[in-house]
Protein backbone atom coordinates (compact mmCIF):
# COMPACT_ATOMS: atom_id res chain seq x y z
CA UNK A 1 0.00 0.00 0.00
CA UNK A 2 1.29 3.43 -0.91
CA UNK A 3 2.50 5.64 1.86
CA UNK A 4 0.31 8.69 2.51
CA UNK A 5 3.23 10.99 1.63
CA UNK A 6 3.72 9.22 -1.69
CA UNK A 7 0.01 9.54 -2.47
CA UNK A 8 0.08 13.25 -1.57
CA UNK A 9 3.07 13.77 -3.86
CA UNK A 10 1.31 12.00 -6.72
CA UNK A 11 -1.83 14.06 -6.22
CA UNK A 12 0.17 17.31 -6.13
CA UNK A 13 1.98 16.36 -9.35
CA UNK A 14 -1.32 15.55 -11.10
CA UNK A 15 -2.84 18.86 -10.02
CA UNK A 16 0.24 20.79 -11.13
CA UNK A 17 0.23 19.08 -14.53
CA UNK A 18 -3.47 19.86 -15.00
CA UNK A 19 -2.93 23.49 -14.03
CA UNK A 20 -0.01 23.83 -16.46
CA UNK A 21 -2.01 22.22 -19.26
CA UNK A 22 -4.94 24.57 -18.60
CA UNK A 23 -2.62 27.58 -18.64
CA UNK A 24 -1.15 26.50 -21.98
CA UNK A 25 -4.61 25.84 -23.42
CA UNK A 26 -5.67 29.39 -22.59
CA UNK A 27 -2.79 30.63 -24.68
CA UNK A 28 -1.32 32.95 -22.09
CA UNK A 29 2.11 34.11 -23.01
CA UNK A 30 4.98 35.90 -21.36
CA UNK A 31 4.41 38.79 -23.75
CA UNK A 32 3.29 41.84 -21.79
CA UNK A 33 -0.20 43.12 -22.40
CA UNK A 34 -0.93 46.30 -24.32
CA UNK A 35 -1.13 49.58 -22.42
CA UNK A 36 -4.27 50.63 -24.30
CA UNK A 37 -7.25 48.68 -25.63
CA UNK A 38 -7.02 48.09 -29.38
CA UNK A 39 -10.79 48.61 -29.72
CA UNK A 40 -11.54 51.72 -27.65
CA UNK A 41 -8.10 53.08 -26.63
CA UNK A 42 -8.94 52.98 -22.89
CA UNK A 43 -5.91 52.33 -20.67
CA UNK A 44 -5.76 48.67 -19.57
CA UNK A 45 -5.13 48.28 -15.81
CA UNK A 46 -1.74 46.83 -14.81
CA UNK A 47 -3.38 43.87 -13.05
CA UNK A 48 -5.07 42.87 -16.32
CA UNK A 49 -1.91 43.40 -18.38
CA UNK A 50 -0.05 41.09 -15.99
CA UNK A 51 -1.79 38.09 -17.60
CA UNK A 52 0.25 38.74 -20.74
CA UNK A 53 -0.92 39.03 -24.30
CA UNK A 54 -3.94 41.16 -23.36
CA UNK A 55 -5.02 43.54 -26.14
CA UNK A 56 -8.53 44.60 -25.03
CA UNK A 57 -10.06 46.17 -21.93
CA UNK A 58 -12.51 44.04 -19.96
CA UNK A 59 -15.58 45.63 -21.57
CA UNK A 60 -14.34 45.18 -25.14
CA UNK A 61 -13.16 41.63 -24.42
CA UNK A 62 -16.58 40.78 -22.98
CA UNK A 63 -18.28 42.14 -26.11
CA UNK A 64 -15.89 40.18 -28.33
CA UNK A 65 -16.62 36.96 -26.46
CA UNK A 66 -20.39 37.54 -26.78
CA UNK A 67 -19.97 38.06 -30.56
CA UNK A 68 -17.97 34.84 -30.83
CA UNK A 69 -20.68 32.85 -29.03
CA UNK A 70 -23.32 33.80 -31.60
Amino acid sequence: MADITDRASQLEEQQRNRALAAQQARGHTNVPGALYCRECAVRIPPARRAFGGITRCIDCQSLQEMRERR
